[in-house]
């Protein structure tokens, strides 16, 4: 069992056990660390990735560089554990906690079960889990109170994404397409959101733009079964390409390497859009054919998760990005700022403080 600090304690102490909080810290060597301030430091966080790796140019690589800042600045080296497959959580987490690492995070929904798992089993440990509210029996509260969920209402950012496809678009194909890895509420709600902006854009300029891929009534829509830029991905990719769309939503990871391979495959322009990231500035080999990102700010999350558990005043109650706090939002245009409607960025201004204020309702799972 991970023995916590004295330091890391006497946080833990102040927390409500009604509290959630998921975590991965890095272990420490046998002598302490220098911090950023040149003072001596104990604290260590480590993390766990999901099978994507932290290469994957999104959600994993993000959640590295949001650690790797704490460390920086605090004065600690981080621990990485990649996990070649679903069968590597369970023992990655165990290896970190071997490691007496002070906070443990974990970096995606497929390393839910594991989490709590550690969790309950490590009761004086602390961890967080990325994009999953490590709640499996759906009561609304974290199955261990040592957990603390990152997540991210990305539902408004992907109604921004949406709504731009389809002012893109509807000089065009007047139809645009999305389609995710697996069918889980952190990726469906991409599309979800996505798909709702595209029918308040039709709402707002009485138009017709058709969503491939998603279908907000039913909640159905196409998946490929993993999160792997394989070719799997790109059949489904080519599926949707096919139908005329000229703008594309790939979520899920690496699988939009896959999307930008039958785009290049299709011999005609169409715009993607990434997620997580802003994919123009982490993956340039594609950069070209970005519209723009769905972003989730993990990188500030995770750092600040583990920067307040340094500082023994880590919380054990979720966080959920927004718009409203910054969590979540829309990159730029990039090369497509001269394609795009003039207007488009007012509208899209406009649009954003309307969600905050409550004015637009974007539904997701986290707000029903």
């Amino acid at each position: 069992m991970l023995t916590i600090r004295k330091t890391f304690l006497s946080g833990l102490a102040l927390l409500s056990a009604s509290a959630l909080l998921a975590g991965c810290a890095s272990a420490p060597k046998d002598s302490e660390t220098p911090g950023g301030d040149g003072k001596k430091t104990d604290f260590s966080a480590c993390m766990v990735s999901d099978a994507g790796g932290f290469d994957d140019h999104s959600f994993n690589e993000l959640g590295k560089t949001g650690i790797d800042k704490a460390g920086e600045e605090i004065g600690f080296k981080p621990t990485l554990v990649e996990s070649a497959d679903e069968n590597a959580y369970t023992p990655n987490i165990q290896s970190l906690l071997d490691k007496n690492c002070n906070y443990i995070v974990t970096v995606g929904f497929a390393l839910s079960q594991a989490t709590i798992e550690a969790a309950k089993a490590n009761p004086d440990s602390a961890f967080a889990i990325v994009d999953d509210a490590a709640d499996a029996d759906f009561d609304g509260k974290a199955d261990a109170p040592n957990i603390k969920p990152l997540l991210f209402d990305t539902a408004q950012a992907a109604f921004l994404g949406g709504y731009a496809a389809a002012s893109y678009s509807s000089k065009g194909a007047k139809k645009v397409g999305t389609f995710g890895g697996m069918d889980f509420p952190t990726v469906s709600i991409f599309m979800d959101g996505f798909a709702q902006g595209v029918a308040y854009w039709n709402e707002q300029k009485k138009d017709n733009v058709e969503v491939i891929g998603w279908d907000h009534k039913t909640k159905k829509g196409s998946f490929t079964g993993g999160f792997e830029a394989n070719d799997q991905a790109k059949v489904v990719a080519q599926g949707i390409i096919d139908q005329g769309v000229d703008v594309i939503l790939p979520v899920g990871g690496p699988i939009y390497i896959s999307a930008a391979a039958a785009i290049k495959d299709a011999k005609r322009e169409i715009a993607m859009i990434g997620v997580d990231a802003d994919v123009y500035e982490t993956d340039p080999k594609v950069a070209p054919l970005l519209l723009t990102s769905i972003r989730k700010l993990i990188d500030a999350a995770v750092h600040d998760a583990v920067t307040e558990a340094a500082k023994g005043s880590a919380s054990f109650e979720p966080y959920i990005g927004t718009l409203e706090n910054g969590g979540v939002g829309l990159a730029s245009f990039h090369d497509y700022e001269s394609k795009v409607d003039p207007a488009l960025q007012g509208e899209l201004d406009k649009i954003t403080e309307d969600i905050k204020s409550g004015a637009i309702k974007v539904e997701s799972y986290l707000n029903q």
